[in-house]
C-alpha cells in the first residue's frame, strides 16, 4: 500500500510532527507486522525520528543546523538563495523506515516522526508513505 499526505510548513526552518497521519496510514492497510518508510518528495525536506516530549529538542535540531550549515556562503546561493537547505535536507536524509509490530508504529515511548522544512514556508510538501507486510 502507498498513500501520499500533503502538509503545509510555516517556518523557513522547522520540524513538523506527522507521526498521527502516518499511524492513520498503516491503520487504514490493515497490515499487522511490516514496514513502513517514510519519504519526503523535494530536495529541501527531510524525515526524522526525534523525540516529541516537548519543542527543545525540535528547536535543538534547528538551531544546530543553522550553526553547522549557515546560510548565504553556499555555491547554489547564486540560483536561488537556498544552498543550506539542499545541505541540511542531504545530512538528515529524504526518509526513514519503521517495524510495524501487532499494526501499529514500532517507535518507542518518545519517538515520533518529523517532516523538516529547511526551505519553507510552503503552501504543499507531499509525504509518501509506503506500506509492506511480512
Amino acid at each position: 500500500m502507498q498513500e501520499i499526505i500533503q502538509i503545509s510548513t510555516d517556518k523557513h526552518n522547522g520540524l513538523y510532527d506527522i507521526t498521527n497521519r502516518v499511524k492513520e496510514a498503516v491503520s487504514k492497510s490493515k497490515i499487522q507486522s511490516g514496514i513502513v518508510t517514510i519519504y519526503a518528495q523535494g530536495a529541501t525536506a527531510a524525515i526524522m525520528i526525534q523525540e516529541n516530549w516537548d519543542d527543545s529538542v525540535q528547536n535543538d535540531v534547528v538551531t544546530l543546523l543553522r550553526k553547522l550549515i549557515p546560510s548565504g556562503i553556499w555555491e547554489h546561493d547564486a540560483q536561488d538563495n537556498n544552498g543550506d537547505a539542499h545541505l541540511k535536507a542531504g545530512i538528515v536524509g529524504p526518509s526513514e523506515t519503521v517495524p510495524i509490530i501487532n499494526g501499529d508504529l514500532g517507535l518507542s515511548t518518545w519517538q515520533n516522526i518529523f517532516l523538516c522544512e529547511f526551505d519553507g514556508p510552503r503552501s504543499k510538501r507531499n509525504i509518501v508513505i509506503s506500506i509492506l507486510s511480512d
